[in-house]
C-alpha cells in the first residue's frame, strides 16, 4: 500500500558539482537549475551559491516554470565548482489523491488536455520500439474500471514490484527500450517508465528533479539527487508520485525543476573551449532537523579523448538515484 506521510521538516542541503580538466579550458558557459521550487508547501529560507570565479548569474524562468541561472567563466581554468548550500522548509500536508480526486474521471482529464497545449504536450508518449510492452503492462493492470488516481497508483505499484532497484546497471544514455528490456535501474529510469505508461493512456505527467531527504523509513535514494513524476488531476492540480519508493510524494521530497523528461531538469550543463579531458564529481549531503545526515558522492570520467568544444551536463555523468 502507498504510504502518506505528514510532517513539517526543515532540511539543510549541500550540493557540490565539480568539473576537473587535465589542461586549461576557457569560455565556459553554463546553465544551472539548482534553485528549489517555490510553491505552497515548500519554502527556501536560505540559499548560498558559490561558483568558481564568482561570475554574474543571469536568472530567468523557463517554459516549464523553473528558475534558471546562466553564467560564463571566460578566464582560463582547470576546475569549475558549483557549490550550493540551501535550507528548505517543507510544510505541505500530504493529501491522498485517491480521496481528493475521487470525482475526477477520464473524460474530465481528456477535456482539460484538449484545451491546454502544455497538458497536451505532457500527455504525448515517446516513440519507442517497445510500445507493445507498455500496452501489455496496461492490460495487466486491468484498469478499465479504475479512476485515474487509482490507475496511477497501480502503475507505481507495478513498477515497484516488477523493476529491480539497482545502481550502476544503467546510465543517463540508457534508452527507455533498454530499461523495459532488463527491468532494472534507478529512480530516473523508473520515472521515465511511469511517464510512458501514463502518457500512453492520455494522463498528463511531468518529470521532477530534486532530492529525497532522510527519514526513518530508509527510502531508496535518500540523500541523493532523486527523480519522480507529477500527474495532472483536475480539481487537485499537480500531484507527485514516486515509483522508486511506491509512495505519493511527501514533504520528504524537495523539488528543483520539472519538465517533459530529465534533460529539461538537468542541474547543470553547458560548454567550454579547450583540448581537455574532463572529470565530473557530484557530492550531496542532506541534513535532517534531528542532526542526522546522509551523504552521497559520484565521480565520472566524462570523455576518453581530448576535445576542443565539449558539452557539460551533470545528468550526462551523474545519474539521479
Amino acid at each position: 500500500m502507498l504510504l502518506i506521510q505528514c510532517a513539517m521538516p526543515t532540511f539543510k542541503i549541500h550540493h557540490l558539482t565539480q568539473y576537473h580538466y587535465d589542461r586549461p579550458v576557457r569560455e565556459s558557459t553554463n546553465q544551472i537549475k539548482i534553485f528549489p521550487a517555490t510553491y505552497n508547501g515548500q519554502e527556501t529560507t536560505r540559499h548560498k551559491l558559490t561558483i568558481t570565479g564568482e561570475p554574474f548569474i543571469n536568472r530567468f524562468t523557463d517554459y516549464w516554470g523553473n528558475e534558471v541561472g546562466w553564467f560564463t567563466l571566460s578566464a582560463s581554468h582547470r576546475e569549475l565548482l558549483i557549490d550550493s548550500h540551501v535550507m528548505v522548509k517543507t510544510s505541505n500536508t500530504v493529501l491522498n489523491p485517491l480521496v481528493t480526486s475521487r470525482l475526477t474521471d477520464w473524460d474530465i482529464i481528456r477535456h482539460e488536455v484538449a484545451g491546454d497545449l502544455r497538458l497536451l504536450d505532457l500527455s504525448r508518449p515517446e516513440v519507442i520500439s517497445g510500445e507493445d510492452k507498455i500496452k501489455t503492462i496496461v492490460r495487466e493492470l486491468q484498469h478499465t474500471r479504475d479512476t485515474p488516481a487509482v490507475f496511477i497508483q497501480r502503475c507505481s505499484e507495478y513498477i515497484f514490484d516488477h523493476f529491480n532497484y539497482q545502481k550502476g546497471i544503467t546510465t543517463v544514455e540508457t534508452t527507455l527500450d533498454e530499461i523495459l528490456e532488463h527491468q532494472s535501474g534507478v529512480c530516473q529510469d523508473f520515472a521515465h517508465v511511469l511517464l510512458q505508461i501514463l502518457r500512453s493512456e492520455g494522463i498528463p505527467a511531468r518529470y521532477v528533479s530534486g532530492y529525497i531527504c532522510p527519514n526513518k523509513d530508509g527510502a531508496r535514494g535518500a540523500g541523493a539527487t532523486h527523480a519522480w513524476v507529477e500527474v495532472w488531476l483536475p480539481g487537485s492540480g499537480w500531484m507527485g508520485i514516486d515509483p522508486t519508493n511506491n509512495s505519493w510524494v511527501s514533504d520528504q521530497h524537495v523539488s528543483l525543476a520539472v519538465g517533459r523528461h530529465f534533460t529539461d531538469c538537468s542541474p547543470a550543463k553547458g560548454t567550454f573551449k579547450g583540448p581537455a579531458n574532463q572529470e565530473l564529481s557530484v557530492f550531496l549531503s542532506v541534513s535532517y532537523e534531528d542532526g542526522s545526515k546522509v551523504e552521497d558522492s559520484n565521480t565520472v570520467q566524462m570523455t576518453k579523448e581530448p576535445v576542443f568544444i565539449q558539452r557539460l551536463d551533470v545528468e550526462e555523468g551523474a545519474q539521479q538515484q
